[in-house]
């Protein structure tokens, strides 16, 4: 039985990363976004391998805040850049890969969760 955790801030931003990162690749690659529902359902699967659950109302939120962070970012890039900016994403979800995009994107993760009051929890 898996036990409802309290996720600290690193947890919550690089799952929302993660997130973003995944819709912005399914965007690219498929030309559509994914739903609020199923964002929420890859962040619940993602987080049971580790032993981790949210509550569902807490993962319709960040999968709310990572479409909203994915359609900006697709929206200010031209497609080879939003291509780009996947892949270093998608790379950058292996924690050996360093890549400078990546922390900026990270750090506007947290601005992102921090003004929804999703810090502490």
């Amino acid at each position: 039985m898996m036990q409802s955790a309290k996720l600290n801030l690193d947890t919550r931003k690089a799952l929302m990363f993660a997130l973003v990162a995944e819709r912005l690749s399914a965007f690219y690659e498929h030309g559509a976004w994914f739903t609020e529902a199923q964002g929420a359902t890859l962040a619940a699967q993602w987080l049971s391998r580790s032993k981790l659950q949210l509550e569902l109302s807490e993962r319709r939120t960040l999968s709310a805040l990572s479409d909203d962070m994915a359609r900006a970012m697709a929206a200010a890039l031209s497609r080879e850049a939003g291509l780009y900016t996947a892949h270093e994403m998608m790379e950058a979800l292996d924690p050996n890969y360093q890549s400078g995009i990546a922390m900026d994107l990270l750090d506007d993760c947290e601005r992102r969760l921090r003004e929804q009051g999703l810090v502490d929890l």
